[in-house]
């Protein structure tokens, strides 16, 4: 398995009446942010995808260069290659998981001909489990089901990087931690530099390798569960860390 690339960003912007000033290296593995409700978690993800302008910043994977503002570099989102899944999955109802996959792959820039599509496709419903689901239409599916089809949509256009907002908040409990052990397994496997928004402590401390605490458009902490439990920077990280998941597992 390749080590994964870095995504790394500087990103300056006002949204609303928040300024987001935040400058984070995910480093290879999953990095979690986490703040209180109206922190910017969801802004940030939008800043990062290019939906949301930075005003001053920098973003790249690796050695390509995604957003530059003081050189002039903004690749369109479309050529960012940044997979995404959004809080509420945001999949086609009228569209079958198999046509849903298919649809990104259409509409991202790769140059493969329909037929390699076609088996992209095949290979990602494999990957996740969901060859026996292909047929169904998403609003048949349960929030757990919904989930993977939402991730393999993401992955489909082979992504630079991914990020997740929220991804299991629409899930009852039961599915939350069946889906939550799945997803910190694949996620391992993807080689990604991958960033989970989530507002949810076990969350936090199953998907990751390490925890951004953002708090007022500001990151206030950095470092592993066990780092910033043993020296919580703010009362939301001493109530965040204190949810009832052990420090030492």
């Amino acid at each position: 398995m390749n080590t994964p690339e870095s995504l790394r960003f500087t990103v300056n912007a006002r949204i609303g009446r928040m300024r987001i000033d935040v400058d984070l290296d995910t480093a290879p593995g999953t990095l979690v942010v986490v703040g209180p409700n109206g922190a910017g978690k969801s802004c940030l993800l939008s800043l990062l995808l290019g939906v949301r302008e930075v005003e001053r910043g920098r973003v790249a994977v690796g050695d390509t260069v995604l957003l530059d503002t003081e050189a002039g570099v903004d690749m369109p989102l479309e050529h960012r290659r940044i997979g995404y899944v959004p809080q509420d999955y945001a999949l086609f109802p009228h569209l079958n998981v198999r046509e849903n996959i298919a649809f990104a792959l259409a509409s991202s820039p790769s140059q493969l001909d329909r037929t390699a599509q076609a088996q992209r496709v095949e290979a990602i419903l494999h990957d996740l489990g969901l060859e026996t689901l292909g047929d169904r239409r998403t609003q048949s599916l349960s929030g757990g089901e919904k989930q993977r089809v939402a991730l393999a949509r993401a992955v489909s256009v082979n992504p630079r990087a991914l990020l997740l907002d929220e991804p299991l908040a629409a899930l009852d409990v039961h599915s939350r931690r069946e889906v939550r052990t799945f997803l910190a397994a694949y996620l391992t496997t993807l080689a990604l530099p991958t960033i989970v928004v989530t507002h949810d402590a076990e969350d936090a401390h199953e998907l990751g390798h390490r925890i951004a605490v953002l708090e007022a458009g500001a990151i206030t902490q950095t470092g592993t569960w066990e780092e910033i439990a043993a020296r919580p920077a703010s009362r939301f990280v001493e109530e965040f860390v204190g949810a009832g998941v052990p420090a030492n597992p």
